[in-house]
């Protein structure tokens, strides 16, 4: 089921430009009995996006009525929201007074294996990088091209996630997640200042590690830094948080100071129902 402009059709006009140009931007959100999760740091990522689009922003008030009428029937889905500048002929330039277009849809929530949280997954560093631009840096607007490539780099199920790095060779994020290092017992995550998506599972991550008095830190991370860590997970608002077993040819054999700071942060979230409460070993 699908809203446009809260009418139940899945008509877009080909001159929205969205699909002209990705002229606009989308955020995913998991929804448990009925109710869409992190509401609020979606909402407060989606108006930063419109800012720095110069998109119209759209009432939360509405969007959580058009979310809770497409969602009430669903234990648990996958709600998509995506905003754009609407229909206003062909050209680069947009108009001054242009109303923003809103789709909300539905999707079938994913089964992955409880081996992806309980042992871990495989990963790989995809050789697509990302572009460097700071003004669209953190957003999660809709040209995703980079993201589309880099996840075509395999297809077998052997691999579950890819790497991505920056033109300088920093490493920066996954296809669909955000990546943490642990060094210690320190958790660290990649500046974004350049490119990539400031996930909203990413900052619950960082406020939840600092209501536990985990040290964190926000810096740039090289593949050596990568491949020397003590452990590492991935993050995103469906999955929640899967450790790394394998990058390429290394294997992760965290230390048990590792491993009990992964699952305090696992326990934590899980009591949020943010993430599945599995015992990572």
């Amino acid at each position: 089921m699908m809203l446009i402009n809260g009418i139940v059709t899945d008509l877009l006009p080909a001159s929205d430009r969205g699909l002209q140009y990705g002229d606009g931007l989308f955020e995913t959100i998991a929804v448990v009995g009925g109710e869409p999760q992190l509401w609020a740091a979606h909402m407060a990522r989606l108006t930063t996006g419109c800012d720095a689009l110069q998109l119209p922003r759209v009432a939360h008030e509405l969007l959580l009525r058009e979310a809770r009428q497409l969602c009430v029937k669903h234990k648990k889905t996958i709600l998509k929201i995506i905003i754009t500048r609407g229909s206003d002929g062909r050209g680069y330039r947009f108009p001054e007074n242009v109303a923003a277009t809103r789709l909300l849809s539905v999707h079938p929530w994913p089964d992955y294996p409880p081996a992806h949280y309980q042992h871990g997954i495989a990963a790989m560093v995809c050789d697509t990088r990302l572009a460097s631009y700071s003004a669209l840096a953190g957003i999660k607007h809709l040209n995703r091209l980079e993201q589309v490539l880099a996840r075509n780099e395999w297809r077998g199920d052997d691999i579950h996630e890819g790497l991505m790095l920056d033109h300088h060779g920093n490493v920066i994020e996954g296809t669909m997640s955000n990546l943490f290092i642990i060094e210690g017992d320190t958790l660290i995550t990649p500046q974004l200042n350049e490119c990539g998506i400031r996930g909203v599972m990413r900052e619950t991550v960082l406020a939840q590690a600092a209501q536990l008095d985990i040290t964190t830190r926000i810096e740039t991370v090289s593949l050596a830094r990568l491949k020397a860590a003590s452990a590492c997970f991935v993050t995103n608002s469906i999955i929640g948080l899967w450790p790394l077993r394998t990058l390429d040819d290394i294997t992760y054999q965290p230390a048990k100071v590792t491993q009990e700071l992964i699952q305090d942060l696992i326990r934590a979230l899980s009591e949020r129902r943010l993430i599945t409460a599995v015992i990572w070993r």
